[in-house]
């Protein structure tokens, strides 16, 4: 508030003999005025401060962390919940994972009848043999990575604890794709006298004699079995298990599911391809190197083989596994736009992932496949999809392929880099942590079974319980993506 100054005798420059009683008036109101101001002043500040008060009180609600904070959290934690140590940032307590010691004729052992089964001699310390090389050598890689210290585990998404009273989940190592190649194509009478059908009994009673797996019916423990012939005869045994595993062909809606088990890729067989995105270096419309003749699902192969070995510009060979094969694979796929992924005796193969590596666009001819990460990689993005009636009509699959454009494809390629690294199991943000991750997510069904299992009555079912959503029977959508 102005109020007006006083003007004196001396401030007009007048005589001191002028009457100061004119100035009078104006001092004479001012400590009413100011007085009525500060209180209604004071009484104003008290009234504000009374409805902060209330409003505090009554309907305050706390602040979400900020934006900043919220995304660089939600991106470690997709790294496995690793923070800088400029800017640490606190994130949920990672599942813990305790890998069982297992007997060594259920790891290092296979390998050494392996081995032996191929002239090989026996070594004083087997644990110095290495892994054999094949499409299912998950087991290893996973193995190798809890075997590893927990400080070179930094960036696992599980945190690795030698005691088991700490252990969320209890991994089993057992190498069961690698014990079921043992004898193959061994000529007859050759064979080194290994069983795998012995191993898989004998693993089946060890593992359900164990104080943990009785503990909660095994519903916490974690088995691979990436074969889908691993460990057939005991499956019912060891069912209640997250299973690893490539597809659920050979398991019955009560044995495997989406839900309860995890989907994981074969690994790469071919080289990775390290060149430029484009078509100009590929020639080849569609190229497929494979066992021409398979059961099941698989015999459809022989099929397309018929409808497209004439094609000028297809590629389409028999072939088994050999290193000269897996050389010309390389090869061809490196040089080809399309790559034919059909299904072999169950629904997935390894080719799919050879594919996707060397950039050569995936042509999915497999209605019942399941695949892996699906929550986080959308395949239509970089493969084209056939419903299997549609993709043996006479002609019908190098029409589609040749009308699709440089363009797509190059868009098709560079969505394969940038998830090839989930299908390379060397990688260290690849398949093994990805695999893990998918893991650790099961940890909320595994508890509520293991409370269920505590209050419900077992009882006689006429049709198989699954509890879950079964895996895929209802087939796919064509699509170019």
């Amino acid at each position: 508030m102005k109020t007006r100054k006083p003007t004196t005798s001396a401030a007009r420059g007048s005589s001191s003999s002028s009457p100061p009683s004119q100035t009078l008036p104006l001092f004479s109101n001012m400590p009413r005025k100011s007085s009525l101001f500060k209180h209604t002043l004071i009484a104003t500040v008290f009234f504000l401060l009374a409805i902060y008060a209330f409003f505090s009180t009554f309907f305050h609600t706390p602040l979400p962390p900020s934006d900043s904070n919220s995304d660089s959290s939600s991106f470690l934690l997709d790294l496995g919940g690793v923070s800088s140590q400029e800017n640490p940032i606190p994130f949920p307590e990672r599942v813990k994972v305790f890998m069982y010691d297992l007997p060594h004729k259920f790891t290092y052992g296979i390998i050494q009848q392996h081995s032996l089964a191929r002239g090989g001699s026996p070594v004083p310390e087997i644990t110095t043999l290495n892994y054999p090389g094949h499409q299912h050598m998950h087991e290893w890689f996973l193995f190798s990575d809890l075997a590893r210290p927990q400080s070179d585990r930094l960036g696992s998404p599980v945190v690795k604890v030698t005691d088991p009273e700490e252990a969320d989940l209890f991994y089993v190592p057992a190498f069961s794709s690698l014990s079921l190649i043992v004898n193959a194509g061994r000529p007859p009478g050759s064979a080194s006298g290994y069983s795998d059908e012995e191993m898989q009994e004998q693993l089946a009673e060890w593992l359900t004699g164990q104080e943990y797996w009785k503990r909660n019916n095994g519903w916490d423990h974690v088995i691979i079995a990436g074969d889908p012939n691993a460990l057939y005869r005991v499956v019912d045994r060891v069912k209640s298990a997250v299973l690893l595993v490539s597809d659920f062909g050979r398991l019955r809606p009560d044995q495997g599911s989406l839900v309860k088990d995890v989907v994981i890729p074969y690994s790469h067989r071919v080289s990775t391809y390290t060149g430029d995105f484009g078509v100009k270096d590929r020639t080849t419309l569609l190229f497929f190197m494979g066992n021409r003749y398979r059961k099941e699902g698989g015999k459809i192969r022989d099929l397309l083989f018929q409808i497209l070995e004439n094609e000028e510009d297809v590629v389409i060979k028999h072939g088994t596994q050999s290193r000269e094969n897996r050389r010309a694979a390389s090869r061809g796929m490196h040089t080809s736009k399309f790559c034919l992924n059909p299904a072999g005796d169950t629904p997935s193969a390894c080719r799919l992932f050879d594919s996707i590596v060397s950039l050569c666009v995936p042509v999915i001819v497999s209605d019942s496949i399941e695949l892996p990460f699906e929550d986080i990689i959308d395949y239509k993005k970089f493969s084209v999809f056939v419903e299997t009636t549609t993709a043996l009509k006479p002609g019908y699959l190098v029409s589609l392929l040749r009308k699709v454009p440089e363009q797509k494809i190059i868009e098709y390629q560079k969505a394969m880099k940038e998830v090839k690294r989930y299908y390379d199991y060397t990688h260290p943000n690849g398949t093994v942590n990805e695999i893990w991750r998918q893991v650790s997510q099961k940890l909320p069904l595994i508890k509520l079974m293991i409370n269920r299992d505590k209050r419900l009555v077992k009882r006689e079912l006429s049709e198989p319980n699954c509890s879950c959503l079964c895996s895929n029977q209802t087939g796919i959508i064509d699509s170019l993506g």
